[in-house]
């Protein structure tokens, strides 16, 4: 089950078998109904090819701004979500200080005994020793600061409490159990601190487009396109005229994007790759993230909506 296949069991519509239509289901929601060529089919990269390629497992959700999945694959595989819970963890303080629940020039006092391995903006302002509520969720989001993170955790309830976030935001699968650095652990079969692509797409979906306040949200966005971690991923496979913004996560064993894309239509959707336990190196890995994303925005690209429901 690949991804120009889905795209096609869909043009079909109502001429495809029942035995076909129920092995679709998993890949596409019932709308909207897109048609795509057959040469635009075949032009794009199968997703099963790029995973086989990786000797690792691939994951990939695409959702529109309406919270409609239009494709995926592997999409509700569990996945690590590595620094990619920094995006939402960001969006949970934004909308706190909506709720009045702190504000976000509060400044956060830390000390070296607050400090992470990879935390270069914290370290940065150590001898400051404090930062606002605004300038850590920036820095988690923009270079994925460890230390950031984890000073803006209790905040939220702690990893308990970002769970419940995305739990009141429509996401029943996504959790978050530890802090930095153990939450990257990613080991075999353990569900701790997992997301799914479709899980974690939606999310964001929900969040940018519908539940936070365009302040917030006009804020989040510029975290986001302000990141400088992804420049491999999911923006390097960009089709021509496109322009993302978003979140990576590395954990050794995994490596992630989740980004907000906009179509040179003007149209946005949040993708969101994974890719778990690959057997080529971290520069291969970012590679298979680009050509996926390749493949499924440029099948996107060229599809048109039908209007059928």
């Amino acid at each position: 089950m690949v991804l120009p296949a889905a795209l096609l069991a869909t043009a079909m519509l109502v001429t495809i078998g029942s035995a076909v239509a129920q092995e679709r289901q998993s890949l596409l929601p019932p709308a909207p109904r897109y048609m795509v060529s057959q040469s635009a089919m075949e032009a794009a990269r199968n997703p099963r090819e790029i995973e086989k390629e990786t000797g690792g497992r691939l994951g990939v959700a695409l959702i529109d701004s309406k919270g409609a999945l239009l494709l995926g694959f592997n999409r509700d595989d569990r996945f690590a979500m590595c620094s990619t819970f920094k995006a939402p963890l960001a969006a949970a303080v934004l909308m706190g200080a909506e709720a009045g629940k702190f504000g976000l020039d509060g400044q956060v006092a830390f000390s070296k005994t607050d400090l992470q391995e990879y935390a270069p903006v914290v370290k940065a302002n150590m001898k400051r020793g404090r930062m606002s509520m605004a300038e850590l969720a920036e820095a988690a989001v923009e270079v994925s600061d460890n230390s950031a993170a984890n000073l803006l955790l209790p905040f939220v309830g702690g990893p308990e409490g970002l769970t419940a976030f995305m739990r009141s935001h429509g996401d029943a699968v996504s959790r978050l159990d530890r802090n930095e650095p153990d939450l990257n652990e990613n080991a075999e079969g353990d569900v701790r601190d997992t997301t799914s692509p479709a899980a974690m797409a939606g999310l964001m979906a929900r969040l940018i487009f519908q539940d936070m306040q365009p302040d917030s949200t006009k804020r989040l966005r510029e975290w986001l396109n302000g990141s400088s971690t992804g420049d491999r991923r999911i923006k390097a496979g960009l089709p021509e005229g496109w322009t993302s913004g978003g979140k990576t996560g590395s954990c050794g064993t995994a490596f992630n994007d989740v980004a907000l894309v906009k179509a040179p239509s003007g149209e946005e959707y949040v993708l969101a790759i994974f890719l778990d336990r690959p057997t080529v190196d971290a520069k291969a890995a970012d590679s298979a993230i680009a050509q996926a994303a390749r493949a499924a925005l440029g099948l996107i690209g060229k599809a048109q909506r039908t209007g059928l429901e």
